[in-house]
Order: structure tokens, then C-alpha cells, then sequence
């Protein structure tokens, strides 16, 4: 039987890598582990990481094709961010000029979220612990 230990990382084509990088680094708080620039490719890659532990890569590529997001197209459905404050982390996103939706209850755990759209549209969730 295949053994997994973790989820190693999740990576996001960006369209606007600056925009992208402030966005995940800036507004989020993810930390930059390291940048290359991949020049073979025209390609940044930034490995980003959430208290020490690395979690993210952002890639810019020349030209990335669009890919449908909303409502729930086949594939990645979103990111999901624990927090430990959902009303704290959504007041700091508002602050922001971050777009939120309304916080909701899942029916079957009972904790609270919410739902952004990062730069690319790509949805991603925070959900209490």
C-alpha cells in the first residue's frame, strides 16, 4: 500500500507575479524561503512557507493561459488557510481592501469560514481550528 506523509506543497501559475508575490507575502504573511529566477524559462519560481514550514510555490511563466474558477469548474477547488480567529482574520483582510464573503458554518464540523479570490481569482478559504 502507497504510504503518504503529508501534503509537500501546493504551486500557483500566477499572471502577475509581482502582484502575486505582495498578495501571498504581504497581505497573507507567508514567508519567502527563496526566489529563482528560472531564465531557460522566463520563470520566477518563490517558495513560500507558514511558520517555518514550506507550503507554496508561486511561478510567473510568459503568457499563462486563463483557467476557469468559478462556479466550482472541474480541478483545484481552492486553497484553505486554519486560523485561529475567522471574525479577527476577516476584519484584517476588509482592512485590506481584500473582498470577503460572509462567514459561514460548515453543517458537519460546526466551524466558521470564509472564502477570498487572490489575484488570479484562484478561491481560497480560511477556516477556523
Amino acid at each position: 500500500m502507497l504510504s503518504l506523509n503529508k501534503i509537500h506543497h501546493i504551486a500557483v501559475i500566477c499572471s502577475d507575479y509581482t502582484v502575486s508575490k505582495h498578495f501571498y507575502t504581504e497581505i497573507l504573511g507567508l514567508t519567502v524561503l527563496q526566489e529563482v529566477y528560472r531564465s531557460e524559462r522566463q520563470s520566477y519560481k518563490l517558495d513560500l512557507a507558514i511558520n517555518g514550514n514550506y507550503c507554496l510555490e508561486l511561478f510567473s511563466f510568459p503568457d499563462p493561459p486563463q483557467r476557469p474558477s468559478r462556479p466550482e469548474a472541474a480541478g483545484l477547488r481552492h486553497l484553505a488557510f486554519e486560523v485561529d480567529d475567522i471574525v479577527a482574520t476577516q476584519q484584517y483582510l476588509s482592512e485590506r481592501k481584500i473582498e470577503t464573503e460572509t462567514i459561514r458554518v460548515d453543517e458537519y464540523t460546526g466551524k466558521r469560514f470564509f472564502f477570498i479570490a487572490d489575484p488570479d481569482d484562484l478561491p481560497i478559504e480560511f477556516y477556523e481550528k
